[in-house]
This record gives structure tokens, C-alpha cells and sequence, in this order.
């Protein structure tokens, strides 16, 4: 009766990595109990999460081909426009979000084009462009621009205002940290950079002010909603976000908080269930009203109880 905050499924987002392939389930050594998956397994697996009431899912999908370009991350058959095209159609009411980047799709691995040792801002915007349209011709319902390049919102809503997609919605990356705790997803998508780091695109974990002109900023350029990324470390800037701008806030319990606890449980040393339940009431309770997370399956088998 005077419970202050309350977590839901109806908070949850589960992403889910989507590669090549039949009847793949491949876990993820870093991330037990994450997996691969083929396209078939994927439907499967969107199919459970929806029977649990789930609401959502973000697809992150691996190709078998990278190159400079990330050319496979905007091709209308890639793997991530198949996998919509195939949720949308076994099941219709999930909500898809896709990401919307290139690094799991360049041969390099950074967010952006590349010239020598440097990330090209501008040039970037015109294929994150391409690749939130050919999502949206599939079938998905937002799309989440996750590569911090700047001016990115503006050039993807154009793009899908100008292409008949003026209702998709999108979910910015809006204070995207240039955090050690991306480590298992990289492993997982396969994407670590193969020179240098992001720290001159993502932001300084320092900061706190910037996370707020980076929100302001991708509102005014047309985001529906607003992240924050990674969570745990990142609890005052939701907080920040939540009190100063009155739009949907996201955040994702990332890779690296989801595998301490997962490893630290495997060892005896936390109760897994109670410290995955209390983190996510933490998030929650700073202030996000959606929360992408890998415990998205298991906590909604306990709140469902």
C-alpha cells in the first residue's frame, strides 16, 4: 500500500541478436543465457516474450559479410529487414525496434564511415538514413539510433517523413556513454573496434551537463523518445533527464551490468533473482519508463507470478 514505485512487464524490452543461419541457438559465452539467434529461432523467441507480455523487442542483427560501408546494414534483405519482416508477420501486436547503426555491420567496427583514423561525422548521416527507412519499409515501429553521431535524429526523420514513414517512431541514444561495460555485447555482435576506441563520438562519463544538451538536442530534431546508456553507473543522469524533459525515457541495463550479475550469482556470492529485480526497480525508480534489458524473459516470469 505505500510502495512508492512499481515495475511492470509493460516496462520491459527485450533485445535479441539476430544472425544467419537455421535453427540456430548460439549462447553467448560472456552473457549466459543470451543467444544468437537464426531468423527461426528468433520468431520463436519473439513468440514467448509476447505470450509473457513483453511489449517490445530490439533486434541487433550479425552478418556474415562486413565491409567499409556496413553496406549489409542497409540493404533491404539484410538480416535485420528479414527479421522484421518475418516478426511482423507471426506476430504482429510486438512491438519491433531496431537499432540504428553501423558497427556490427563494418569491417572496422565504428559507429561511423572512417577516414584513416578518424570517424566521419557528416558523411555517416546520409546511411543512418537509409538504414532506419529500410527498417521502417520492413515493418518496424521505431527505430533507435544508437551511433551518437551528431545531427543523426534530424537526417533520419527527414529521411522518414520524406519516404512515407511520418508515424514510425524514433528512440534516440540520446546520452550514450563511452562505457567498459559494452564489453560482452561486443563479443557478442562481434563489433569491438579494430582501431582506437569511441570516446570521440560517445561521451565522457564525467559528464552531466552534456547528457542534458544531448537530449535537448535530439528532441528538437525530432526524437519521440530518449535514452539513457548504460543504467546502473548512470542512475543520476535518468534522474536528471526524467525531471527536466517531459518525453518517454528509456534505459538500457547494458551487456556488462547484466553478466556481473550473472557471474557473481554463478558463484554463490548474490541472491541472481533478488539483485536482477533490485536493479531493475532502481532504473525505474530513477525515472525510466521503459528499460531494455537482457533479464527481460526471467524478471517477466517473476512479475507475472
Amino acid at each position: 500500500m505505500v510502495r512508492e514505485t512499481s515495475l511492470s512487464v509493460d516496462n520491459l524490452i527485450a533485445p535479441l541478436f539476430v544472425c544467419e543461419g537455421k535453427n540456430v541457438k548460439d549462447e553467448i559465452s560472456a552473457m549466459p543465457g543470451v543467444y544468437r539467434l537464426s531468423i527461426d529461432t528468433l520468431v520463436k523467441e519473439v513468440s514467448e516474450c509476447h505470450a509473457l507480455g513483453i511489449p517490445a523487442v530490439i533486434l541487433f542483427g550479425i552478418p556474415d559479410k562486413k565491409d567499409a560501408l556496413g553496406s549489409e546494414a542497409y540493404n533491404p534483405d539484410g538480416i535485420t529487414q528479414r527479421a522484421i519482416r518475418e516478426i511482423k508477420s507471426s506476430t504482429p501486436e510486438m512491438a519491433v525496434i531496431t537499432d540504428v547503426c553501423i558497427d556490427e555491420y563494418t569491417d572496422h567496427g565504428h559507429c561511423g564511415l572512417v577516414e584513416g583514423d578518424k570517424v566521419l561525422n557528416d558523411p555517416t548521416l546520409e546511411l543512418l538514413a537509409a538504414i532506419a527507412r529500410t527498417h521502417a519499409d520492413a515493418g518496424a515501429d521505431i527505430v533507435a539510433p544508437s551511433d551518437m553521431m551528431d545531427g543523426r535524429v534530424a537526417a533520419i526523420r527527414k529521411e522518414l517523413d520524406g519516404s512515407g514513414h511520418q508515424d514510425t517512431i524514433i528512440m534516440s541514444y540520446a546520452a550514450k556513454y563511452a562505457s567498459a561495460f559494452y564489453g560482452p555485447f561486443r563479443e557478442a555482435a562481434n563489433s569491438a573496434p579494430s582501431f582506437g576506441d569511441r570516446k570521440s563520438y560517445q561521451m565522457d562519463p564525467a559528464n552531466r551537463l552534456e547528457a542534458l544538451r544531448e537530449v535537448r538536442q535530439d528532441i528538437e530534431e525530432g526524437a519521440d523518445i530518449v535514452m539513457v546508456k548504460p543504467a546502473l553507473p548512470y542512475l543520476d543522469i535518468i534522474r536528471d533527464v526524467r525531471e527536466e524533459f517531459d518525453v518517454p525515457l528509456a534505459a538500457y541495463n547494458v551487456s556488462g551490468e547484466y553478466s556481473m550479475i550473472r557471474a557473481a550469482a554463478e558463484k554463490g556470492w548474490i541472491d541472481g533473482e533478488r539483485a536482477m529485480m533490485e536493479s531493475l526497480m532502481s532504473i525505474k525508480r530513477a525515472g525510466a519508463g521503459m528499460i531494455l534489458t537482457y533479464f527481460a524473459r526471467e524478471a517477466a516470469y517473476l512479475l507475472n507470478r
